[in-house]
């Protein structure tokens, strides 16, 4: 076992801190609100939203979404606890799910999610080797669980799940040509990833490190070293478990992801009451939206402020004809899965580095 301490194997504290400051919240809120106030004007028509029911039917799918997200926010929570090996309390790990979440819809290119999770993790004193095998692991289980299903998605409804219109690989569009390359750009890093965490993690570092003495990727040099050397001792602590692990690991990371999709499926149901429930409709429905964040999460803007409404629409339009309707369930869905955390965060947040602080005093 690696005898360095965590802080040794995480981004610089000030630099971390400064990446989830609650002021942070400030910008991709304003994209956002800016994006909503754009598309309910371009968008609205009193006509249609008086054709919306806001009927038991519509209450009935409204809240089984919201189950949805707590059920997804809990098999993170969960796979939190399995990787932690029971260090962190189920308290515990869903408060630090809600700073997960929080640091990855307000953290810049430069700092991410996984960065802030590395820094967070290792003040709750878990080992080094522990806090790196988390992160990384969790980063490829994400991997695994897109790269692995949307293949079979794609054989069995075929290239219509990346656009409606779509029929041929042949006459791929301008979003079908983002999603081949996000899916390329995904299995490449995926791949890498398992390589340095299952293979060989020594030459996953070496390679890191000589990739970044050239131009522009210099200023990375740091960065680079020390995520080469957390894939050495997450690869260390990895190799210690059994087959259990990793299997427990992956069904909560697709339960979560799932839900994530699922609570879609289900606000489109609520206000399109045409829209059938049969399985392969909402099979294929449930495809669409996978891919459509496959796109999404390579957004220029924080957690895809702003870029995921627009994106909704286009991808849906099959699904969701109605601009009305359209725009108001891209809004309720973002307010669940995104600007929630942001709330619960902003109010999380201070309080946890407010206890770091008094700890770190204390001693």
């Amino acid at each position: 076992m690696s005898k360095s301490t965590p802080e040794q194997n995480v981004p610089p504290q000030d630099e971390v801190l400064k990446s989830i400051q609650v002021s942070r919240v400030i910008l991709p809120v304003l994209i956002g609100v800016a994006v909503v106030v754009y598309l309910l004007l371009k968008q609205f028509d009193p006509e249609e939203f008086a054709r919306i029911e806001w009927s038991r039917h519509l209450m009935f799918w409204m809240g089984l979404s919201f189950v949805l997200l707590v059920i997804r926010h809990l098999a993170y929570a969960a796979r939190l606890r399995i990787l932690s090996e029971g260090a962190f309390s189920w308290r515990k790990c869903i408060e630090l799910i809600f700073i997960w979440e929080f640091s990855s819809a307000v953290s810049p290119t430069s700092v991410g999610g996984s960065a802030v999770a590395l820094f967070v993790l290792s003040q709750e004193k878990l080992p080094s080797a522990r806090v790196a095998a988390i992160v990384l692991y969790s980063a490829v289980l994400d991997t695994i669980f897109f790269v692995g299903t949307l293949p079979i998605l794609l054989v069995i409804f075929g290239p219509s799940i990346i656009r409606p219109d779509l029929t041929s690989f042949s006459n791929l569009d301008g979003w079908g040509i983002t999603f081949v390359t996000a899916y390329i750009f995904m299995s490449i890093y995926g791949a890498l990833f398992f390589y340095g965490l299952f293979i060989n993690p020594n030459q996953l570092k070496k390679l890191f490190t000589w990739v970044t003495k050239f131009g522009f990727l210099k200023r990375y040099q740091a960065s680079a070293k020390r995520l080469g050397s957390d894939f050495v001792i997450a690869s260390k602590e990895l190799a210690q478990k059994d087959w259990t692990f990793g299997v427990s690991a992956f069904l909560a990371t697709a339960t979560a992801w799932s839900c994530r999709f699922l609570l879609l499926n289900c606000l489109i149901i609520g206000f399109v009451t045409l829209t059938s429930t049969d399985f392969w409709t909402q099979a294929a429905l449930y495809a669409r939206l996978q891919t459509m964040f496959v796109v999404m999460a390579f957004s220029p803007t924080p957690g895809g402020a702003g870029f995921a409404e627009v994106l909704f629409g286009g991808f849906l339009v099959d699904y969701v004809p109605d601009k009305t309707a359209s725009s108001l369930i891209a809004i309720i869905w973002r307010v669940f899965t995104y600007y929630l955390y942001l709330f619960i965060g902003a109010i999380i947040i201070p309080n946890w580095i407010r206890t770091r602080i008094n700890q770190r005093k204390n001693k």
